[in-house]
């Protein structure tokens, strides 16, 4: 009958629209996640706003970070092999649960730095340790997600936005990963390895994440 055509056509559409949704949610929970990220790292914002206010900055950003990586989670469906379920879509949801892991992570390292920065007596490996470990789960999940975008398009497709995004996202994680090992503390100074270094991986890796979830977000679908 026409009008069950016509309703079941308006079903899709809703839920076309509502994955938009949620979809827009998640790229923007990750843009203003990196946007605070890329604010603390900037040399000279500590020095202008304080340590403390940084270090908020920071842990605001992460939790924009964990918001946005549990919509990303919640979106990729089922992990373990069912009828229909293809390899690109498992590898999407071991990324999206690797990378939710990853953001908690960086909850923790950001809100230790955060007490450390008031006076609490916070053991800088508390800060440092989930901070290696979190960078460390956003690489497995960038070359995880690069693996399910190999499986949908190719390894080398400069036209696919969603390329884009993956590699720009694989490109943070690494500049995560650099700032991490910057950040070691030296046991006999009790300072970093390289302070620069360390700020200048988490300014390049939130500018690549911020890169990623822009080309991530989804065009307006027109009803």
């Amino acid at each position: 009958m026409p009008g069950q055509s016509g309703a079941t056509s308006q079903r899709r559409w809703g839920r076309g629209a509502e994955r938009s949704l949620r979809l827009r949610r998640e790229s923007w929970g990750f843009a203003i996640g990196s946007i605070l990220f890329a604010l603390g790292a900037w040399p000279g914002y500590a020095s202008a706003v304080g340590v403390v206010a940084d270090n908020i900055t920071y842990f605001v950003g992460s939790l924009f970070f964990t918001v946005a990586a549990l919509v990303q989670l919640t979106l990729t469906g089922r992990p373990l092999p069912h009828r229909g379920s293809t390899g690109a879509e498992q590898f999407d949801w071991y990324s999206a649960a690797i990378q939710f892991i990853g953001t908690l992570l960086f909850n923790v390292s950001t809100f230790a730095a955060l007490l450390q920065s008031t006076g609490a007596d916070i053991d800088v490996r508390h800060v440092w340790r989930p901070d290696l470990f979190g960078s460390i789960a956003f690489l497995i999940a960038s070359a995880l997600a690069v693996v399910a975008t190999t499986g949908r398009e190719s390894l080398w497709d400069p036209n696919a936005r969603s390329w884009w995004s993956t590699w720009s996202g694989m490109a943070g994680s690494i500049a995560f990963g650099v700032s991490a090992l910057a950040a070691v503390v030296v046991p006999s100074s009790g300072t970093v390895v390289n302070a620069a270094l360390a700020n200048l991986g988490t300014f390049i890796g939130a500018l690549c994440f911020l890169a990623a979830a822009l080309l991530a977000l989804p065009q307006r679908r027109p009803r």
